[in-house]
């Protein structure tokens, strides 16, 4: 705690010196900004049904479905706070305009950018298990109007439910150039490096049963098998309106995320009285490196009271990845689930690693159409031209090819002020990203594959603060899991069909709401489930979330704001044959805010209990593979904005 006590009180101490400023990052708060309750993060907050992991059921950073400022961007490494101001998940109504839609919805975050005032920011926290962060943040106009740099810092140790803990630093830089008024460009750079990060236990159990509750905030792998990684995003993105009507829009981007050294912990067979065989399994440096961008020309004119916005856009990426070559499992033999058993670190003999290289291009034109009091109309169609190139130790290249066609089609109709109807269908080439820790080809790319989704709905507002989305979503993709010889890979088509509600705004005054429910009906098909090897519900699958979030403003509390989050999550199969589940569970987080002053610097304090409850319950990583989740923690955090 003493690493903690020092954060903290350095955070207080600057913070104490703070002179007067517009809110920044003592301003941040999810609840109020979420537009709807899909999906969004503000700073270190995150909000919604959605997130950048899962989307009605599918991740979209897995299918390289990301967006830098609406660019196209083909994310390796991590997106740090350090460098975005926050992101949104854009599905459904909220994807109604934006180019380019894409199966499984799209993160789409937002750089850090100075505006005309001089800010800096302090942030100074205790977070999970009393791990202290330390941040710094500015906002600096260099010239006026013209050029400005936005940078941060972050320094923190953090503390994990399984017991590990681990140490990062990450940083941002995103200077504005402005030359003109029509005309933005940002570059940017951003790092993200952790070290001593222990290696989270995955538990595969003997049959289908769940292992033994065992307790949290005890590490019980080894203390050498740590994870290391280095991850780096930079680039460029540029803006302008060429004229009246013409506007061009681009970037590109380079991502890579270096792993110097990872290792999983598998606790195999384990029976229903808790014993456990410990594996270890070590890996040499692993790599992934993408340059990727999109250059998008669009047109726009009027006709009476219609608009109409014509847009032709060129994506590419050309990923190259080193992965593989682990060194052969070792066995530590039997012990309770949970025990630690430490022993001293073996040497490793590494085997050559699989290199492989994807290139693909893609060409889109789009149609948008707005008439004012009416409606709206987005087509689009895309042609990718898909290249994959294998190389593995010991065998021939091999090489995989794909050139879809990808429409899209989106409508909406106002049949009044307040209520509007919308409908669309799109389909997508999408990555699946790489097979996981448990299965026996652990760490193989996975091909690339064509998914399609069809969805429609209703927006209404209830009054001027307060507005209802609803809607219907079909979800199709090929079926990935291990099959009987563990090996991961696509066996069949998943089907995610459901609806999902978002309840957004002030019901009342000195009220905020974000509330949303996704209802879903996730189904499997084709032979292998006619034929009994798999059931026809998907592993980790819910069929239900509900999320709800509250805040109130007391008028006899001037400053404070006390806010409530709920989440819900029905049961889930968590094995191949549909037998194995793990029943619904529900975590509550309660929180407050203090606004006030330090000297004439905007300040909030940040209280907040996680999982108040102390809710246990197993994250399902596969096949009868789970992991643990957090328990109860406690977060403090001050925010302090100031005149640099």
């Amino acid at each position: 705690m003493k690493r903690a006590s020092l954060a903290w009180t350095l955070g207080c101490g600057l913070a104490a010196f703070a002179a007067a400023a517009d809110a920044q990052r003592a301003g941040d708060n999810a609840v109020t900004a979420a537009e709807d309750a899909f999906g969004a993060t503000l700073g270190n907050e995150t909000i919604g049904l959605y997130s950048s992991k899962q989307v009605r059921g599918f991740s979209p950073v897995d299918a390289g479905n990301v967006r830098m400022d609406g660019i196209y961007f083909d994310r390796q490494g991590t997106v740090p706070p350090a460098l975005v101001e926050g992101s949104t998940i854009r599905v459904g109504l909220s994807a109604l305009n934006y180019p380019f839609p894409a199966p499984t919805g799209i993160v789409d975050y937002r750089l850090k950018k100075a505006g005309d005032e001089r800010v800096l920011s302090l942030l100074g926290a205790i977070n999970a298990y009393g791990a202290p962060a330390l941040e710094f943040d500015a906002k600096l106009p260099i010239v006026d109007g013209r050029f400005g740099i936005a940078a941060n810092i972050a320094l923190a140790r953090e503390e994990y439910y399984d017991g590990a803990d681990a140490r990062y630093v990450r940083a941002g830089f995103v200077p504005r150039w402005r030359p003109t008024d029509n005309i933005e460009i940002l570059p940017f750079w951003s790092i993200s490096r952790g070290r001593d990060e222990e290696v989270a236990p995955t538990i595969i159990t003997a049959g289908p049963y769940r292992p033994p509750r065992i307790e949290r905030r005890r590490h019980f792998g080894q203390a050498w098998s740590d994870n290391e990684y280095d991850s780096r995003n930079y680039g460029v993105l540029g803006k302008a309106r060429l004229g009246g009507d013409w506007a061009l829009a681009g970037g590109v981007f380079r991502s890579i995320n270096n792993q110097p050294s990872g290792f999983a912990e598998l606790f195999t067979d384990t029976r229903a009285d808790g014993m456990t065989r410990e594996k270890v399994i070590a890996d040499p440096r692993q790599r992934y490196a993408s340059t990727s961008g999109e250059l998008r020309l669009s047109r726009s004119f009027r006709e009476g009271p219609r608009l109409h916005v014509l847009q032709v856009a060129v994506r590419g990426r050309g990923l190259d990845s080193e992965y593989g070559g682990s060194a052969p499992a070792i066995d530590y033999g039997w012990r309770p689930l949970g025990e630690p058993r430490p022993v001293p670190p073996p040497s490793f003999d590494f085997g050559p690693r699989t290199r492989d290289h994807v290139e693909q291009w893609t060409g889109g034109l789009a149609y948008e159409g707005r008439w004012r009091d009416v409606g709206e109309l987005s087509l689009g169609i895309q042609r990718s031209r898909y290249r994959k190139h294998v190389d593995q130790p010991g065998l021939a290249r091999t090489s995989s090819r794909d050139d879809p066609w990808l429409p899209n089609a989106t409508a909406s109709v106002y049949l009044s002020k307040t209520l509007a109807l919308y409908a669309g269908h799109t389909r997508g080439l999408e990555e699946t990203g790489i097979a996981p820790d448990d299965a026996a080809n652990r760490n193989q790319a996975l091909p690339a594959i064509r998914t399609r989704q069809t969805d429609a709905g209703v927006r209404w507002s209830l009054s001027q603060d307060l507005k209802l989305v609803a809607g219907a979503f079909d979800v199709r993709k090929p079926y990935f899991t291990t099959d009987e010889r563990n090996v991961y890979g696509a066996i069949g088509e998943v089907r995610h069909r459901g609806v999902e509600l978002s309840l957004s705004g002030k019901p009342a005054e000195h009220w905020s709401l974000v509330a949303g429910a996704v209802l879903m009906h996730p189904r499997v098909s084709g032979e292998a489930v006619r034929l009994g090897r798999v059931g026809d519900r998907p592993i980790g699958q819910t069929e239900r979330v509900l999320r709800s979030d509250v805040e109130y403003r007391p008028p006899l509390l001037p400053g404070w704001s006390f806010d409530v989050s709920m989440s819900h999550y029905g049961e889930r199969v968590a094995s191949r044959d549909g037998f194995n589940r793990v029943p619904a569970y529900t975590l509550v987080d309660v929180g407050a805010r203090y606004r006030f002053k330090l000297g004439t610097a905007p300040a909030t304090l940040r209280l907040l209990v996680a999982n108040a409850g102390d809710t246990f319950t197993w994250n399902i990583y596969g096949n009868n593979s789970f992991g643990l989740i957090d328990g109860r923690r406690y977060v403090a955090q001050l925010a302090v904005d100031f005149d640099g």
